[in-house]
C-alpha cells in the first residue's frame, strides 16, 4: 500500500525484514540513519545493536518474513503504522506469555507501532501487538469455549 507521508514507512520495514549486513558495526548504522541511538521501546531504552539484535531475532522466526502496511497516519511529529507481519514459523517466537517454539505454521502478527520522530528520525516507539491472535492460530493457547 504506497503511502502519502514523508516519513518512509517501507524503508523501515525493510530494515527488520530484510537481511541486514553481517558486520554489527554496518548493521547498527544502518538502524542510526533511521532510529536515534538510543531509542525508548515501550519505556525501555535501547541502543541500536540491541536493535540488530531484535531484527536478527525476528528474522529467524519466519521463513520468509513478510510484511504488509495496513494504514499509516502521519501528525505532529508522530507516524502510526498499522501493519500485519510473518510467515512459516521456523524460529521460536519470544512473546509476552512465553516462548513459542517453532511449529512450522503460517503465523501472522497484528502490530500497530506509533513512532515519535526527532529530527527525522524514531527517538521513540509504542508498540502493541496481537501475539494472542498468533498463539491460538497456532494452538499453544486454547480459548474456553463461546469465546
Amino acid at each position: 500500500m504506497p503511502s502519502d507521508t514523508a516519513f518512509d514507512v517501507e524503508r523501515l520495514l525493510r530494515l527488520w525484514s530484510d537481511p541486514l549486513p553481517d558486520d554489527d558495526a554496518a548493521a547498527a548504522a544502518a538502524f542510526r540513519e533511521l532510529y536515534t541511538d538510543p531509542v525508548v521501546v515501550n519505556g525501555t531504552t535501547l541502543a541500536a545493536v540491541d536493535l540488530v539484535a531484535r531484527a536478527r531475532a525476528l528474522q529467524g522466526v519466519f521463513d520468509p518474513l513478510e510484511r504488509e502496511v495496513l494504514e499509516v497516519v502521519e501528525s505532529d511529529g508522530r507516524v502510526a503504522v498499522a501493519f500485519r507481519m510473518g510467515g512459516r514459523q521456523v524460529g521460536t517466537l519470544t512473546t509476552a506469555a512465553g516462548p513459542l517454539a517453532p511449529t512450522g505454521r503460517d503465523l501472522r502478527l497484528r502490530v500497530i507501532d506509533v513512532l515519535t520522530l526527532t529530527g527525522g528520525r524514531i527517538s521513540a516507539i509504542t508498540m502493541v501487538a496481537d501475539e494472542l491472535g498468533a498463539l491460538v492460530s497456532a494452538g499453544a493457547v486454547r480459548l474456553p469455549a463461546g469465546s
